[in-house]
């Protein structure tokens, strides 16, 4: 159970890290609420990495770039359903304030990185078994 409520909070990091990046951007910069997703998504996985494998699940044994490699390949599925269900939500309802679509878009997809993350990525590889 400290596991899951370390996950969320972390989460709650990556969302505050991902929605503030994104009103930024649309504030200051040229960029749209669909391309500047793409960077405010880039910005949170990187802050969720180094979380995770700090407080949530700690490192495995498979070393920093093997296990950044799979964070990041569970990270960018996670982010293509994160951001498919925020692109839904705002061609369906464009009136939808952007940071509204990702928090719906951000639960989404949480059951399926906290899988990936926990077993995939920081679990115990093949040679520990």
């Amino acid at each position: 159970m400290r596991r899951i409520l370390l996950f969320a909070l972390v989460g709650g990091a990556g969302f505050l890290v991902d929605a503030g990046v994104l009103a930024l951007l649309l504030h200051v910069s040229p960029l749209g609420p669909f391309s500047a997703r793409i960077v405010a998504v880039a910005a949170a996985m990187l802050v969720t990495f180094w979380l995770n494998r700090t407080f949530t699940f700690g490192r495995s044994d498979r070393g920093l770039a093997a296990e950044g490699t799979r964070y990041g390949g569970v990270g960018v599925s996670a982010a293509l359903l994160n951001y498919a269900v925020y692109s839904a939500i705002l061609l369906v309802f464009p009136a939808v304030w952007p940071v509204l679509a990702v928090a719906i878009a951000s639960l989404a997809a949480m059951v399926w990185s906290f899988l990936g993350y926990s077993r995939f990525v920081f679990g115990a590889s093949a040679s520990s078994k």
